[in-house]
């Protein structure tokens, strides 16, 4: 057998097929620039899938006719002149940590199209082929070699409940590496965080295999290693990332214990929530302690089998947003706000609150294929809200303004090239960095402008 038939048959019986690959990362020195630039060192996205109602949560239109404010109310917050929706209690008194941009807009009405425009900044590519589509932001962090330890550079985290719900996320353009191709991947975990089958297969040792044994194969691998040909720079970093993956199964703490959530207090546990979205958001603040840099949040399908799945409420959307939706996001939200400022971790990790689009201004209106009932909206892509806190960016602000109805903006509107532009900024990620393409074309990842009013 050759080094490479060693190699792979390794990684195949040991980890799985996909963990190595997922691992890979080419390093990259971290430019310098602004103070603003590099001020985050992760990003929490809460990609709240199915496109929250601008109008009932972050930007009410008290003085609009009923058919377009609906039935909630505007409270007042901790920060004189800003108001958000009474079912945001805890996070109207955090609003001195957010900075709400509620002039966010695109074109695309269609969910698995309109979330790659988020997650990557680019327009989204002819459905049916992931690997044409631009890589996801965790993808492009993993190449430029960001992270620490073993844990893989992107996580993203869509909790599976019930599979006889269409998994609506699954099929959603612009999560994945795309071009950058499958070893930039992030770590899908689609179990129940905290459930019996929570964490990542790969990361669990099998009882016939001791931790004695499975270092005693890592050392045979060295010494194979060593009298065999070397075969390029392609295999030796196949090397790198089994070794890495090694050291996953082999370290307690920053492999197989970040996914213990039982080594959280119980109290901190409740804080978050004892739901799938609390637990999965908690989930993300250990993996970014740990120095994961991007984790991934989508809002998971809770099992309702009509057409308001997730958050798109094509009928009871005041039902839905008021009882199922807005008081899990408000605590979960809320707890991380508080846990990561308490342990120092605010001011360097990023958060951003978002869905893929709004809903219509007007209650019953109809604006794509799937329409709406007489207590529902339908898809808005051209206003919604998006709100970041922590990672260097202003708080206790709003940026941009919509218009009467909340149906477009009337001051500063924000694309979402723009808002994933001013992410990279944050995170460090340079204006003029190209990756090449699997033709070999340099491509700009920086394809907005930095919005610099939201930096601090």
């Amino acid at each position: 057998m050759n080094r490479r038939e060693i190699l792979r048959l390794g990684s195949l019986s040991l980890l799985g097929v996909t963990l190595p690959e997922l691992l890979a990362a080419n390093a990259a020195p971290r430019p310098v620039g602004d103070p603003s630039f590099g001020r985050a060192k992760a990003c929490i996205f809460l990609f709240m899938w199915g496109g929250p109602s601008q109008l009932d949560t972050w930007d009410l239109k008290p003085n609009a006719p009923l058919e377009f404010r609906g039935e909630f109310r505007p409270i007042s917050t901790r920060v004189p002149g800003i108001h958000i929706s009474e079912h945001f209690p805890r996070l109207a008194d955090r609003t001195n940590d957010l900075c709400i941009v509620r002039s966010m807009t695109h074109t695309d009405v269609n969910h698995l199209t309109a979330t790659h425009w988020l997650l990557t900044g680019h327009r989204p590519v002819p459905a049916g082929d992931r690997r044409a589509e631009w890589p996801h932001l965790g993808s492009v962090l993993a190449r430029i070699g960001r992270g620490r330890g073993p844990l893989p550079p992107s996580v993203s985290m869509r909790p599976k409940l019930d599979n006889d719900v269409p998994r609506f996320v699954e099929q959603s353009q612009g999560q994945w590496a795309g071009w950058l191709g499958p070893q930039y991947d992030p770590l899908i975990i689609d179990a129940l965080p905290g459930g019996d089958n929570w964490g990542m297969g790969e990361l669990q040792i099998q009882p016939e295999l001791p931790l004695k044994r499975l270092s005693q194969r890592r050392e045979l691998l060295r010494r194979l290693d060593g009298h065999l040909p070397a075969s390029g720079p392609a295999l030796e970093a196949k090397d790198a990332h089994v070794q890495r993956a090694f050291d996953l199964l082999l370290s307690r703490t920053a492999g197989r214990g970040v996914f213990d959530l039982d080594q959280e207090p119980t109290a901190v546990r409740q804080r978050y929530g004892l739901n799938p979205h609390g637990q999965s958001v908690l989930q993300a603040r250990r993996l970014v302690e740990r120095g994961v840099p991007l984790v991934t949040v989508f809002w998971p399908n809770d099992g309702v089998k009509n057409v308001s799945v997730y958050w798109d409420t094509h009928n009871r959307n005041f039902a839905d947003h008021r009882d199922r939706l807005m008081p899990v996001a408000d605590q979960a939200f809320s707890a991380l706000l508080d846990d990561l400022d308490a342990r120092g971790m605010l001011d360097e990790t990023l958060i951003v609150w978002s869905g893929e689009f709004g809903r219509t201004p007007r209650v019953g209106q109809r604006s794509s294929d799937a329409g709406a009932g007489g207590d529902g909206r339908d898809h808005w892509p051209g206003c919604f809200t998006t709100v970041l806190a922590g990672g260097g960016f202003q708080r206790g602000c709003v940026f941009g303004r919509s218009d009467k109805h909340a149906a477009y903006p009337d001051e500063d509107p924000v694309s979402p090239a723009d808002l994933v532009t001013t992410v990279y900024h944050a995170l460090g990620v340079p204006r003029t960095l190209t990756l090449p393409d699997t033709a070999g074309r340099p491509q700009v990842m920086r394809a907005g402008n930095v919005i610099r009013q939201l930096l601090a």
